[in-house]
């Protein structure tokens, strides 16, 4: 991976299409550049919750966890981009399923709903979280055209969950409460 861009543009894709890792050329509309770009915005929406929980010491430990995601995600980026390359492990999983397991530990069980709010930071786990499904949408979408290795599936499914978790330990955390739906019922 020790490629690097000298320049920027490169006006190849003015006609629509965009090159792949492994050099192939593909509609920028391709289910495969779809998932990228999902996984790219998810990625952005992410850096901006960092920077938030950056400014929060008490909210150290989410950022420790979060941060890595960041990380992965690129390499999830790469898989997609270059289909033969595999980065994501077993190993990454299983961390997002420890963080899962030990922050649902101190949180309890959820016995509502509850709505994307609360503070600004809960807001943008949940739209992180929301975007993390989004690219697991397009991401299955690619895999049902041409299969993706297992764990890159695995990775994205985990981290939106971990997402949710995430807002919900911020909330704890800043001492905020949940947001909680409360249905409507139709007047009779």
């Amino acid at each position: 991976m020790g490629f690097r861009l000298s320049k920027i543009y490169t006006r190849t894709g003015d006609q629509g299409q965009t090159g792949l890792g492994d050099g192939r050329r593909v509609p920028k509309d391709h289910p495969r550049v779809e998932a990228i770009g999902e996984v790219d915005t998810l990625n952005s929406q992410l850096g901006v919750l960092l920077a938030g929980l950056a400014e929060q010491p008490p909210l150290a430990e989410v950022l420790q966890v979060l941060g890595p995601c960041q990380h992965r995600l690129f390499d999830l980026g790469g898989e997609l981009a270059m289909p033969s390359y595999q980065a994501l492990t077993q190993t990454e999983v299983d961390r997002l399923e420890a963080a899962i397991d030990h922050w649902n530990g101190e949180l309890g069980p959820l016995e509502n709903f509850i709505l994307p709010g609360g503070s600004a930071l809960v807001a943008q786990a949940h739209l992180c979280r929301s975007q993390a499904r989004s690219a697991e949408r397009r991401c299955q979408a690619l895999n049902a055209q041409e299969p993706l290795a297992p764990m890159a599936l695995a990775y994205i499914n985990r981290l939106s969950d971990l997402l949710f978790v995430a807002a919900r330990m911020i909330a704890r955390r800043q001492g905020v409460p949940e947001v909680l739906w409360q249905a409507h019922t139709p007047a009779q």
